[in-house]
């Protein structure tokens, strides 16, 4: 009796080992590390060790892929904080929605969802970028006076600031719309890992 599909079984192994080093979709990289589970579950069985296979089948896949996947799925979310209503209903020219979309589109590209939270005033809004629970705000500036900016202001009618230096890069390398000007701020506690 031949053993050469013990052979095809083993090399498997390091096959799908390094097809999920190579991923950069982390929900593709869930599926192969489901597979190279099932097929180091095979080899223990190949070999004998019913137990050892047992227990990858159990924790090494089947808890692991869960836990991997909630993981992913709930890191993957870029919280933009926005004004409830002045900002989203003031926005007659449309924007407000045209920069959303292409917030959804970039941050699609690097398989993160954009999710709104809607803040009653400015000085909330800061609060939740300090306070870390969001990543970023999208809001209309305050001026005091109103002549100056105005024509800053036509052109670019929001202000985006985020606390978060890789979003800050996406979104500098790849936002072009001219609706809104790009800040970036140090919070408190990055301040302090710096000193």
């Amino acid at each position: 009796m031949s053993d050469s599909y013990i052979y095809v079984i083993t090399a498997l192994l390091p096959l799908s080992a390094l097809m999920l080093i190579l991923q950069t979709n982390p929900y593709h990289a869930l599926v192969v590390q489901g597979i190279l589970g099932a097929v180091a579950a095979l080899v223990f069985a190949v070999f004998g060790a019913a137990d050892v296979a047992l227990t990858q089948a159990l924790m090494g896949t089947l808890l692991a892929i869960t836990l991997y996947a909630i993981a992913v799925r709930s890191s993957l979310v870029m919280r933009l904080g926005v004004l409830e209503d002045g900002a989203i209903k003031a926005d007659d020219e449309g924007h407000f929605e045209q920069l959303m979309n292409d917030m959804r589109s970039i941050f699609g590209k690097h398989y993160m969802r954009l999710e709104l939270v809607p803040y009653t005033n400015t000085q909330a809004l800061h609060r939740a970028l300090m306070d870390k629970e969001i990543h970023a705000t999208c809001a209309r500036p305050e001026h005091d006076n109103q002549d100056s900016v105005a024509t800053e202001d036509e052109q670019q009618p929001y202000h985006t600031t985020t606390r978060v230096q890789r979003l800050y890069e996406i979104m500098r390398i790849e936002l072009s719309s001219p609706a809104t000007s790009l800040i970036y701020v140090n919070t408190p506690d990055s301040e302090e890992k710096h000193k």
